[in-house]
C-alpha cells in the first residue's frame, strides 16, 4: 500500500511540503543517493573472504577496502525474518514473519503452533497461505514516495501466492527473480512445496513466468547491470533503489557453471556469487553512478555448519552469534570512510530509517517501528544509538533471545559478548539480576506480538505449476511440460517419517544435513 494512505504515523516531509502546497516556491526536495542493497543467502561469517583464512571472494575483499565494515551488524536466524525486517524496519515478530511462509505447510513447525495441516477445497493436504502483511509500509514504498525508481532482482521470500504478498504489491516498480525460499539455479524450480513433495516453477519478470537459460546468480547480476545501463536513458536523473537479494549460496547446489574443477560445489557457488557482486559494483563505476550510490552488501543469516561461521558459535536457525552476526560493507565514495572497521551496534531494521533519512525523508509517530537512523554512525563515525536487539520473543520458532549492551540472553543462557564473543561461557547463574531484567524485556515485547494472522486461506492446488495464484491459473504449455519433466526425475516415494525438508529446530538448535534445501 502507498504511503499517503498511512499519513498520521508516517510523514515524509520533503514530499508533503510540495503535495500539501505549504511551500509552493520552496526548492525541490533534495534527491538522495542511489541505493543498491545486495544480500547473500546462507553465507557463513568466514566465507566472506576477508573474515577467513582462505578467500574465494576477491571482488568482495576489494570492496571492503573501499567500504566501512560493520563488525557488529545483526540479522535474524533464518532468511525470511531478515528480509521482512529489512523491508519494514520492524522486528519480524511484529508481522509474524518469524514464521516463514513454508513453515505453514510443515507438520513439525505447525505442531509448535498447535496446528495441523490444512486441506483445500479439493481435499488435498496443503499449505496455509501467509506473507508479509500488505498493510505494512515497505522500504520500497517509502523510497518510491520520495521519488525513487524501485526494483527487486533476486529472492523475495515474503509470500509467494496472492498478488498482495508479491513484490509489485509491496512497492516495487519492477521485479525479476523468484518468490520462494530456495531455487534450483538452472531449472528455476523450488524443490518442494511442503507438504507437497514435488517441485514448483519460480522464475518471473514483473510477476509473469519467464523461460530463460543460465545460472540464476549470473542472471540476477546481469539484470542489475542491464537496468543500470538503461536507467539514464529511460529515467534520467531519477534516483534508484535496487534490492538485490541473491539466492546464492542457499541450496540446492548442483549445477555450478564454473570453478568446480578446483573447488567443491559450495565454494564454486560462492566464487560465482563473488563474480556477480564484482559485476554489479563494476557496472556502477562503468555507467557513472558510483559517486552518488550507496552500496551495501550483507547476508541474511549464518551458514549451515559451525565451521562456516567460526570463530563464532552456532549456525543458521540459531540465535548464537554464528547464526545472527553478519558481515556488512557500506560504500559511498567521498561520503563514507574507506577501509575502516566500525564496532557500532547495528541491526538490519536500521537500514529502513537510514535510507529514508538519506533520501530526504523524515519518519515519525509509529510506536512499533524498531529501526534507527544510523546516518551519523555511517557518515560521521558517531556512536550507535542502538542499545538492544530483540531476536525472538515467545511464540517464535526459536527460544526468546535478546541482546542489550554487552549481555545476550538466549533462552536460559546468558553471555557477555564483550568478553566472550564466541559464547563459550554461560554466566546466567552468576548474574540473576541481569537475567531477570532481560527476561522482563522479552516478556514485555512478547506481549506486543499481534494475534496470529488469518491462516484460513489455503493454497489451491496443493501443488501448483508455478508460484503466484494468477500466474498459475494461466500457466503456459511450455511451463507445464518443463515441470512434468522435472517432477519425473524427483523421488516418487519417501520412507515413513522422512521428508525432503529439514524438521523444526528443537530447543533453539538444529543440525543441517546436505545443502540445507
Amino acid at each position: 500500500m502507498r504511503l499517503p494512505s498511512k499519513v498520521g504515523w508516517y510523514l515524509l516531509v520533503s514530499v508533503c511540503m510540495l503535495q500539501c502546497g505549504q511551500a509552493e516556491d520552496a526548492e525541490a526536495p533534495r534527491l538522495g543517493p542511489n541505493i543498491v542493497f545486495i544480500m547473500g543467502d546462507d553465507v557463513g561469517w568466514n566465507e566472506f573472504g576477508y573474515n577467513g583464512e582462505v578467500s574465494y571472494t576477491p571482488h568482495i575483499d576489494a570492496l571492503k577496502k573501499q567500504s566501512l565494515s560493520l563488525t557488529q551488524f545483526y540479522v535474524h536466524a533464518v532468511c525470511a525474518p531478515s528480509r521482512a525486517a529489512f523491508l519494514t524496519g520492524k522486528y519480524p515478530f511484529r508481522t509474524w514473519s518469524d514464521w516463514r511462509s513454508e513453515d505453514f505447510g510443515k507438520p513439525s513447525y505447525l505442531e509448535m503452533l498447535g496446528l495441523s495441516l490444512a486441506t483445500n477445497v479439493q481435499g488435498e493436504e496443503s499449505r496455509m497461505v501467509t506473507g508479509l502483511p500488505t498493510e505494512e509500509t515497505t522500504i520500497a514504498e517509502a523510497l518510491s514516495d520520495l521519488g525513487y525508481r524501485t526494483g527487486i532482482m533476486g529472492k523475495w521470500h515474503c509470500g509467494e501466492w496472492f498478488p498482495e504478498h508479491l513484490p509489485m504489491g509491496q512497492g516495487f516498480d519492477t521485479q525479476y527473480g523468484h518468490y520462494a525460499w530456495g531455487i534450483d539455479y538452472t531449472n528455476f524450480t523450488i524443490p518442494h512445496n511442503a507438504p507437497a513433495r514435488f517441485a514448483v516453477y519460480d522464475w518471473h519478470r514483473d510477476q509473469k513466468p519467464i523461460a530463460e537459460e543460465g545460472y540464476s546468480t549470473d542472471l540476477i547480476a546481469n539484470e542489475v547491470v542491464q537496468s543500470l545501463s538503461t536507467h539514464q536513458r529511460d529515467f534520467g536523473d531519477q534516483p534508484f533503489f535496487y534490492y538485490v537479494p541473491f539466492n546464492a549460496i542457499h541450496g540446492p547446489l548442483e549445477s555450478i557453471p564454473r570453478y568446480t574443477d578446483s573447488l567443491d560445489t559450495r565454494y564454486a557457488a560462492l566464487k560465482c556469487f563473488d563474480d556477480a557482486v564484482g559485476n554489479i559494483v563494476g557496472s556502477l563505476d562503468q555507467y557513472g553512478f558510483a559517486e552518488n550510490t550507496l552500496v551495501v552488501i550483507t547476508n541474511d543469516n549464518g551458514g549451515l555448519r559451525p565451521n562456516m561461521n567460526a570463530p563464532y558459535r552456532g549456525t543458521k536457525n540459531t540465535n548464537y552469534e554464528g547464526g545472527v552476526r553478519s558481515p556488512c560493507l557500506v560504500r559511498w565514495p567521498s561520503k563514507i570512510a574507506e577501509n575502516v572497521e566500525s564496532n557500532a551496534l547495528m541491526h538490519i531494521t536500521d537500514f529502513f530509517d537510514t535510507f529514508v533519512a538519506l533520501a530526504g525523508g523524515t519518519l515519525q509517530g509509529e510506536s512499533d517501528r524498531d529501526g534507527m537512523d544510523m546516518s551519523a554512525t555511517l557518515l560521521a563515525g558517531k556512536d550507535s544509538p542502538r542499545e538492544r536487539i530483540i531476536f525472538e520473543v515467545a511464540g517464535s520458532v526459536r527460544p526468546p533471545a535478546i541482546r542489550r549492551g554487552r549481555y545476550k540472553l538466549i533462552g536460559e543462557e546468558l553471555f557477555d559478548i564483550a568478553t566472550d564473543p564466541y559464547e563459550q561461557s554461560d554466566i546466567a547463574v552468576d548474574h540473576p539480576e541481569i537475567v531477570r531484567q532481560l527476561v522482563q524485556e522479552l516478556e514485555t515485547a512478547s506481549a506486543e506480538r499481534p494475534p496470529m494472522p488469518d491462516v484460513s486461506r489455503v493454497m489451491d492446488p496443493a501443488l501448483p505449476w508455478v508460484y503466484g495464484q494468477e500466474e498459475n491459473a494461466q500457466a503456459p504449455a511450455w511451463l507445464k511440460d518443463h515441470m512434468r519433466t522435472i517432477r519425473s526425475t524427483q523421488p516418487q516415494k519417501w520412507a515413513p517419517g522422512t521428508t525432503p525438508w529439514p524438521q523444526a529446530p528443537k530447543d533453539g538448535k538444529i543440525i543441517y544435513t546436505g545443502d540445507g534445501r
